[in-house]
């Protein structure tokens, strides 16, 4: 007899059904790129409206960027723990309260406090909504779902970059007060839409509450046309642990236990992947404005990175299915670390840089949405948001504290093709890591990860639904 985790794997895709989630859960990834994307924009402008440092700008992304490494690994145990619903609702009705205050901050101490506190709320977008949309999506189209779903990044991105644009002839004095509460007013109305989606069935079996398990499945199965099967609800039987302040040491020590080279693995691919691409994005005006572009054409410029990266992940979500996760990530991530060192090797001439910059837009969004499928299935259910979480905290901790390097040591020092040849040869080892460690998914049950004679020690196994490391 099948399990309900198996029904819910197993049924046709509806747009108004699994459609619905994949929607309002991107648009909240949509908002999380928006503000990534919009220190970039902010950084100059209070860098002339509060007289800043250099290293002083870099607090600028690094706040924000830390506030949500914080929330990343709170939300996603907070996930695992109370639920994907309710931390898939709260967290964007923080970002938008603390990005309304951070528009009124009288000063630039305090706004990089509210920065840090909008960071918090909008970091656990990424690992809940990965894993609320992964356990509703069926199995052998699951990878495109999920790759597809990074196709709000560049979107999010570019529509910031759209909106920057187009406020430059406003006073720059007063710019950036409208650019932060431009997105607040759609982000408070997807938290109410988001009210109305139901929990994860595949979360719900597992925690044992099996009658509001079965409601949510019978309720799919009717919406999706699927024949009527009998099924079992199969709760998780291992105690869950203590909750508060030690839930998250609890997870953390099972993330490590499932298997320490899977995590490693999730750590190193997001940590270099993501420094390649934030140091691009929360740099890319003031290095253009450096290489003596205007204000508008800076802006333009990493607008364009950012919207090729829309094809670049509606492609990505082709290829996935194709080749498998392991392969679009080895590929094409040292391929965009290569193409931002010619970009900065360019500078010089400025059509060929921003030729070199597109090809980075594009490539880098072929290895992000892979990235973020591949690690939300590497984990089973009962810490699948925190596995996600804590790879995702610990890339927003390393981005967040890079740009502080970059602006001070890094860029002045060593020069741009060296700064991002350093972070591209830690991208090739990441991949290197990945080819033995780490097992393919391509294809496979969630919570049925099988012994892979490929990915070497330290890959988990399951034996009569036991994990084995």
């Amino acid at each position: 007899m099948k399990t309900g985790d198996q029904v819910v794997q197993e049924l046709p895709w509806k747009w108004g059904v699994q459609g619905k989630i994949f929607i309002i859960g991107g648009l909240g990834y949509m908002f999380d790129a928006w503000d990534v994307a919009l220190n970039g924009f902010l950084t100059p402008l209070l860098g002339t409206y509060w007289d800043l440092t250099t290293a002083e700008r870099g607090l600028v992304a690094t706040g924000n960027l830390v506030g949500m490494a914080v929330g990343a690994v709170v939300w996603g145990t907070l996930a695992d723990r109370m639920g994907r619903k309710r931390a898939f609702s709260l967290t964007l009705l923080i970002f938008a309260l603390f990005s309304v205050l951070g528009a009124f901050s009288p000063n630039f101490e305090v706004f990089i406090l509210l920065r840090f506190l909008a960071g918090f709320g909008l970091g656990g977008c990424i690992p809940v909504d990965y894993a609320l949309v992964s356990e509703f999506s069926p199995r052998k189209i699951r990878g495109k779902v999920l790759s597809a779903m990074d196709v709000w990044w560049p979107i999010g991105a570019t529509v910031c970059g759209v909106v920057a644009t187009l406020l430059v002839p406003i006073d720059g004095d007063v710019r950036w007060r409208y650019m932060l509460l431009f997105m607040v007013l759609p982000a408070l109305l997807l938290f109410w839409v988001r009210r109305g989606i139901p929990e994860s069935p595949i979360y719900l079996a597992k925690v044992g509450r099996e009658a509001e398990a079965r409601a949510v499945i019978d309720d799919m199965v009717e919406r999706t046309g699927a024949p009527v099967v009998e099924y079992v609800i199969v709760p998780e039987t291992e105690s869950r642990g203590p909750g508060g302040l030690r839930a998250g040491w609890t997870q953390l020590k099972s993330v490590w236990t499932y298997s320490p080279g899977i995590t490693a693995t999730a750590w190193m691919l997001f940590v270099s992947i993501m420094l390649l691409y934030y140091a691009a994005l929360s740099w890319m005006p003031s290095i253009l404005r450096a290489e003596g572009y205007g204000e508008f054409a800076a802006f333009a410029g990493t607008t364009l990175m950012t919207g090729v990266g829309i094809v670049g992940v509606l492609t990505s979500a082709l290829l996935v299915e194709v080749f498998g996760r392991k392969w679009v990530i080895g590929l094409s991530g040292p391929v965009a670390g290569v193409a931002l060192v010619l970009f900065a090797m360019m500078l010089d001439v400025q059509s060929v840089a921003l030729i070199w910059l597109g090809i980075f837009g594009f490539v880098i969004q072929l290895t992000i949405p892979v990235l973020y499928c591949y690690v939300s299935e590497l984990y089973p259910t009962t810490i699948r948001a925190s596995g996600f979480g804590y790879a995702s905290s610990v890339s927003r901790i390393a981005t967040g504290f890079a740009p502080l390097l970059f602006g001070s040591v890094m860029w002045p020092i060593l020069g741009l093709p060296l700064t991002f040849g350093i972070v591209t040869a830690f991208v090739v080892f990441a991949v290197l890591w990945m080819s033995y460690f780490a097992p393919e998914t391509k294809n496979r049950e969630l919570d049925t990860l099988v012994d892979d004679s490929a990915a070497g020690g330290g890959t988990p196994d399951t034996v009569g639904g036991e994990v084995r490391v």
